[in-house]
């Protein structure tokens, strides 16, 4: 593929925006589930995890990524899914060893493992949503 610089930093910072959204939907869901229900915080994770991938896809199709048109949609959002069950059990081992191993509250670690499962999401779906051998957008051709 290639890329300019230029456009890879909008691009990152667009990911970046849908992420905060996505963040704030996730973590939400997770204190709304663990504190107020009274669910066990790994199965909290697990649900507003989910809830915030199905946002995810839709934010990330529509304003971050180069989706290939040629693709077809149900097979992109399963590769998504995927993907992201992959992110899902980072996010649950990461969760499980900072708060049952190091007793660091959840909410902090969900801040530390969604910063490291944001790396492995936008590899992921940068190489499975994009068209191949394109140029992202840039109106000034730089």
């Amino acid at each position: 593929m290639i890329y300019n610089f230029k456009s890879l930093i909008v691009q990152l910072i667009k990911f970046g925006g849908v992420g905060v959204v996505c963040f704030i939907i996730d973590i939400s869901i997770l204190h709304l589930l663990t504190d107020y229900l009274h669910l066990h915080y790994l199965l909290s994770a697990g649900i507003s995890f989910f809830v915030s991938v199905i946002a995810n896809y839709i934010l990330s199709v529509r304003f971050v990524f180069n989706v290939n048109p040629d693709n077809n949609r149900n097979r992109d959002f399963i590769i998504f899914v995927i993907s992201s069950v992959v992110g899902l059990g980072l996010t649950e081992l990461l969760m499980w060893l900072g708060v049952d191993i190091l007793a660091i509250n959840y909410l902090l670690v969900k801040i530390g493992a969604t910063a490291i499962v944001m790396v492995y999401n936008f590899v992921t779906r940068k190489v499975f949503l994009e068209r191949p051998n394109c140029k992202m957008n840039d109106e000034t051709g730089d």
